[in-house]
């Protein structure tokens, strides 16, 4: 210790706080400035999956899926989720078309109205049906959202199959019409 007895210490200002603040933020400047100058920024593609895999391991156990047969040039499955057995079996295809706009498709065995509201809106309007010939039916319901989204539904046994999303109207209309149930064996 020294003779006055205190520890020795430096004198604080609020000049040298101000001062080191200033440096910290003209660090933490200069260093987002050099980061986004030298990064290359990512560009993520999307992975594709064989949904057809899953659609025939359902098949075998005698359950009927909706499901295209076949994806338009460009277009990619994104996701596939299936539950065969239970309570409630479900099934469920993400895919992007060509344009990178979004196309679901859900069979389920809930009520057309819980899945329009869970999928695509709480409220929807209720458009013209759509006819289509080839597909897994003939007529579909056809429903529309404030934000630009449509959906088309129609039932398969004691499920509803659900056609929904972002994509054009024409791009849902050439989905629905490539939907089938046949046997992915079968496949041509």
């Amino acid at each position: 210790m020294s003779e006055t007895g205190r520890p020795g210490r430096y004198q604080r200002t609020t000049n040298g706080l101000i001062a080191s603040m200033i440096v910290s933020v003209l660090f933490v400047i200069a260093f987002v400035v050099f980061r986004s100058v030298f990064r290359n920024d990512l560009e993520v593609e999307p992975e594709p999956v064989d949904y057809l895999d899953a659609v025939g391991a359902v098949q075998t156990t005698g359950r009927d899926l909706a499901y295209p047969s076949e994806l338009p040039a460009g277009w990619i499955a994104t996701n596939v989720e299936v539950s065969a057995t239970g309570q409630e079996p479900s099934f469920f295809l993400a895919v992007l078309t060509d344009d990178g706009r979004f196309v679901g498709l859900r069979q389920e065995d809930d009520s057309l109205e819980d899945l329009l509201e869970e999928h695509v809106d709480e409220s929807t309007d209720e458009q013209e049906p759509l006819e289509v010939d080839g597909s897994v039916a003939p007529t579909w319901e056809a429903y529309a959202d404030e934000g630009g989204d449509t959906a088309y539904a129609a039932e398969l046994g004691e499920e509803t199959v659900l056609v929904y999303g972002s994509a054009s109207e024409a791009d849902l209309r050439t989905f629905v019409e490539l939907l089938t149930t046949d046997p992915v064996a079968s496949r041509g």
